[in-house]
């Protein structure tokens, strides 16, 4: 948690799959770009996390020639529940925060082709990335603002929370029809456009208005 050594127990994280238009397009899933399907869900497992203040290191993975950053508001859930109604869904929210769904896109892109999972590609070690995370009783829930990412200085992502196809109410109630959801669960809302590959030694800085922000190193 942002200011205090206290450390938020990760139950299960949960990501949303093409939130953006402008990614969905620039992923070409034209139908979701333009409206005529939702976007989706997908998850990680717990232990795949690295989180914290300062210069977070995240391990290059084996296996992928092609590393891809995501720049996303990562939402913290205090309470769960089943079937949650849109009106009460942000009441389980606890915390924002910043982060990246790192992706081996060119592991993603084969499993794609041959419809298989795409777990090795979205979910493998130090997958999930998240900065300090900040109580809503200090930051609200932001529903607008800018979110961008810079890699070793330079703008690579840039959009508004407002651009989201499912904001976050609408996320958390959408989810919650599939499971179960519970304290300690993490829900990364999507990625704007932009997209784009890392190398090791490259210096991430990400952030979304009123939130910490979010510094990591590939190492």
């Amino acid at each position: 948690m942002v200011g205090s050594e206290l450390r938020f127990p990760v139950r299960r994280i949960f990501c949303v799959g093409r939130n953006y238009a402008e990614h969905a397009r620039e992923m070409g899933a034209l139908a979701q770009a333009e409206g005529l399907e939702p976007p989706f869900f997908f998850t990680k497992p717990g232990d795949a996390l690295v989180g914290g203040d300062g210069e977070l290191a995240v391990a290059y993975p084996p296996l992928t020639r092609n590393l891809h950053h995501e720049v996303e508001m990562v939402v913290a859930l205090g309470a769960g529940g089943a079937d949650v109604d849109v009106a009460a869904a942000l009441g389980l929210v606890f915390a924002y925060g910043v982060g990246l769904d790192l992706t081996r896109r060119d592991l993603q892109a084969i499993a794609k082709e041959k419809g298989h999972p795409w777990d090795m590609g979205k979910g493998f070690d130090q997958s999930a990335v998240c900065g300090p995370l900040a109580p809503v009783a200090e930051v609200g829930h932001p529903a607008s603002g800018a979110i961008w990412l810079k890699v070793n200085g330079e703008l690579r992502q840039r959009g508004d929370l407002a651009q989201m196809g499912w904001q976050v109410a609408n996320i958390i109630a959408k989810l919650s029809t599939f499971v179960r959801l519970e304290a300690g669960d993490l829900i990364y809302s999507g990625t704007p456009a932009g997209v784009g590959p890392l190398q090791r030694g490259d210096c991430l800085e990400g952030g979304v208005d009123g939130l910490p922000g979010l510094r990591a190193r590939i190492v």
